[in-house]
This record gives structure tokens, C-alpha cells and sequence, in this order.
């Protein structure tokens, strides 16, 4: 059976604590599915748990990475590889909320080529996020919102649901960390496309350790931020752009 939902999950070394978010994912989504796991090495610890879960569910895909190294090239991977007309990034680490996976992708399934979980609207939430980190993400979501009008306070926020069509025309740049969710909401805007929210409560991971590498990744979210104020473009003034710049 054809899926109707791709989720796409970027893993790096997340061990047995990948089994309870394939057990949330699995449990809270209602409609036909696949779920590629997308990881960058055979030898990462999330692979044998991985295997054994696929064993007994058939909608688990792992996929390792072709792209390269790093969660941005594990989701365009994954995006690329999706087999439904709509694909939701979530995280590994359980953070995010799988019976939100329906609704954001009713959305898309509607007409938006970006449902966004946002943290920062009426009734969301996020709870035990470093405060750097938070408030970086909060000042540049809600900035975003109301200057940029990009249509969700809450651009930085990995947890989206994408028309892979839209996705697969405008392409991704982005290369090192989590600042894909950033990019495509920037481009829907400047291509003067339909974007969407839906309230989220976010958890810091009650296990493991975090891979989100702030001061690092930082530029990269900046280069996104900036390029969201500017003029509309048309799809082929996106594409000659993107071509000329790599």
C-alpha cells in the first residue's frame, strides 16, 4: 500500500531510546505510513535496534544516509527517498509530539506546502530547552512572524510536515544542522506560498544527549533568516539562484 505520510527521522547514535519514539510515532498515527529512520553510519548504535523493530513492523524503513554526514543531509535524504506526497520531520530524541503527525499533515493534505508545530503560538509550549537556546529560537520565530510574515512564529522549529513536490522544486541548500526547517519556510515565503501552524508542547529528551550544536549552527540560521525579508521570486528565479550558488 502506497503511504500516505514519509516521516522522516534523523538519527545519530540514539541506541534502545530510538524505541519509544518509533512506539509514540507507530501508536499516533492513524493513516497509512512509512518511517525511514535516515542514519549516516552501519556502525551508528541505533542501527541493531533498528533491524529488530523492522523485523515486526514493516512500515519502519532504515536508510543510511548517501548524502554525507550530518542531520541535513540525513533529511533531504530521506525527503528524497519518501514515497508519499507529504513528509514529516520529527526528532529522535522524543521531543516532539507523534499524535501531532495526523494534523500537520492534514494541513498539507489541504492546500499548504509547510505545516509548521510551533512552540511559540497560543497553546504551545516549550519545556526544558536551554535558555540561550530558546530564547534565540523565540526572538527569531516571532520576529519572523511579524515582520517577515511567514506564516508560523515558529520557523526554526524541525518539527514540520512538507509537500515533498514543493520541496523537491525549490531543492535544499542547507548542509550541516536542523536550519532546513528555517530555509523551506523562507523560500514558501518568498515564493508567496501557503504556510500553516499548529500549536505544539516540546519536551527536552529525558534520555541520551542532545547533537544540536547552537553556536556552530548559528550562521546557517542567519543566512535563512535574512533571506526570508527579501522580494518575492518566482520558482525559476529560486532555481537560477540555487544553481548559481553552488
Amino acid at each position: 500500500m502506497t503511504p500516505r505520510i514519509s516521516v522522516v527521522i534523523p538519527a545519530y547514535n540514539e541506541g534502545e531510546a530510538i524505541i519509544p519514539c518509533l512506539d509514540r510515532i507507530f501508536a499516533g498515527t492513524s493513516v497509512p505510513c512509512e518511517v525511514l529512520v535516515v542514519y549516516d553510519d552501519p556502525a551508528d548504535t541505533t542501527v541493531p535496534y533498528l533491524e529488530k523493530y523492522a523485523r515486526d513492523e514493516p512500515r519502519l524503513v532504515p536508510a543510511l544516509n548517501e548524502y554525507g554526514r550530518g542531520p541535513a543531509r540525513a533529511i533531504r535524504w530521506g525527503i528524497d527517498q519518501a514515497r508519499a506526497p507529504l513528509a514529516v520531520v520529527t526528532m529522535a530524541d522524543g521531543s516532539d509530539d507523534a499524535e501531532q503527525i495526523d494534523d500537520l499533515s492534514k494541513l498539507v493534505e489541504r492546500g499548504v506546502v509547510v505545516a509548521a508545530a510551533s512552540r511559540y503560538t497560543s497553546g504551545g509550549q516549550q519545556i526544558g530547552a536551554p535558555i540561550l537556546k530558546s530564547s534565540l529560537s523565540r526572538v527569531a520565530g516571532l520576529s519572523l512572524y511579524w515582520f517577515g510574515r511567514v506564516g508560523t512564529r515558529d520557523a526554526t522549529n524541525s518539527f514540520k510536515a512538507y509537500s515533498t513536490e514543493f520541496v523537491r522544486q525549490v531543492g535544499i541548500e542547507s548542509d550541516a544542522g536542523f536550519e532546513i526547517g528555517i530555509e523551506l519556510v523562507a523560500k514558501a515565503r518568498r515564493l508567496h506560498l501557503p504556510v500553516a501552524e499548529l500549536p505544539t508542547i516540546w519536551l527536552e529528551r529525558g534520555r541520551g544527549q542532545s547533537n544540536f550544536k547552537l553556536m556552530r549552527w548559528l550562521p546557517r540560521y542567519l543566512r535563512w533568516y535574512r533571506f526570508a525579508f527579501g522580494p518575492r521570486l518566482t520558482l525559476e528565479q529560486l532555481q537560477a539562484r540555487k544553481r548559481a550558488a553552488s
